[in-house]
């Protein structure tokens, strides 16, 4: 049953973000909010709501504190191995001059602060480290708005234009309310279901959280790139993980520190190394041909890489 609950959760916290994002742009249209705005705003939040759900009711309880920290870092690491890893095979992912020199090494910092962090404050990601990680979020919004704004032609943005329109205020509000119940719903049944198996298995939530979880609340980023590797818009792919993955630690993880401060598990060490590993793959690999893209090979590099860490994970139990 904890298997079909977990399944339930996920599908629940899916379409949960989804109506979330639905209605708030429904208000944002009905209010003449610029595209540019919501695309930076609410869209961003949007495929990131799953992970901050889950955190924050991960969080609330000191039994489950583990999965608030793995979620986030098995989510990150997914985005980078895996999506990334499957976007590349179906096409080769292309880069923005901006994403190379600021997106990537800025998720490339992600990790190494982290890192810092549960070294230098006696294993815990405490309440200060969340407002400093609040902090370097609010600059790296400002530091994108600037850029964005600069840009003639965005294309999430010119998408976003043709696929919504203006939805009637009370149906807007119905889409949010209803939204944020199924993403606290989906939520709930997630930590529940995680917690239980771990039990039954007899392994760590930190498993569950680096794989199960981080899998499921990863599938909004999983269903975005390939659709647009599909579409070739590649350079889409690449934005949205890397955009998802500064969100992940930055802001999600900064809010989750507030509500409890987050003890560090055991392997968080060697977890940040290996996320660390990956984002700055993705870096050389952007800057080691004239194209600037992701080829098929090195999409495959970075799944066999990422299986790899796995089967040592499991066989470490």
């Amino acid at each position: 049953m904890d298997y079909l609950l977990i399944i339930l959760g996920f599908v629940v916290l899916v379409f949960g973000a989804n109506y979330l994002v639905d209605g708030a742009i429904g208000i944002a249209k009905r209010f003449n909010v610029p595209d540019l705005i919501i695309g930076l705003t609410i869209v961003a939040f949007g495929t990131s709501a799953p992970e901050l759900v889950v955190n924050l009711i991960a969080a609330s309880n000191p039994a489950t504190t583990d999965l608030a920290l793995t979620n986030i870092i098995g989510s990150n690491m997914i985005n980078t191995y895996v999506i990334l890893g499957l976007t590349a095979l179906v096409f080769p992912i292309k880069s923005q001059l901006s994403s190379r020199k600021f997106d990537i090494p800025f998720s490339l910092l992600a990790p190494i602060v982290l890192l810092f962090m549960a070294w230098a404050f006696d294993n815990k990601i405490n309440r200060v480290d969340g407002i400093i990680l609040l902090l370097i979020f609010s600059f790296f919004m400002y530091a994108t708005a600037r850029k964005t704004f600069k840009m003639k032609a965005i294309p999430e943005i010119e998408e976003l234009e043709k696929t919504t329109k203006p939805k009637k205020v009370w149906l807007s509000i119905v889409f949010i309310i209803g939204g944020l119940a199924m993403l606290i719903i989906g939520g709930q049944l997630i930590v529940n279901s995680a917690t239980k198996i771990a039990q039954a298995w007899g392994i760590s939530q930190a498993v569950i959280g680096l794989t199960i979880v981080a899998l499921g609340t990863s599938l909004p980023e999983l269903a975005t790139s390939v659709v647009a590797a599909f579409k070739k818009n590649s350079d889409i792919a690449l934005g949205n993980v890397i955009g998802s993955n500064i969100f992940n630690v930055f802001f999600i993880l900064g809010i989750s520190t507030l509500v409890r401060p987050l003890p560090a598990y055991p392997a968080i060490f060697t977890d940040l190394l290996i996320t660390a590993l990956g984002s700055l793959l993705v870096l050389i690999f952007v800057f080691t041909n004239k194209k600037h893209e992701i080829k098929r090979w090195e999409g495959l590099l970075l799944l066999i890489i990422y299986g790899v860490y796995l089967y040592w994970m499991i066989t470490q139990q």
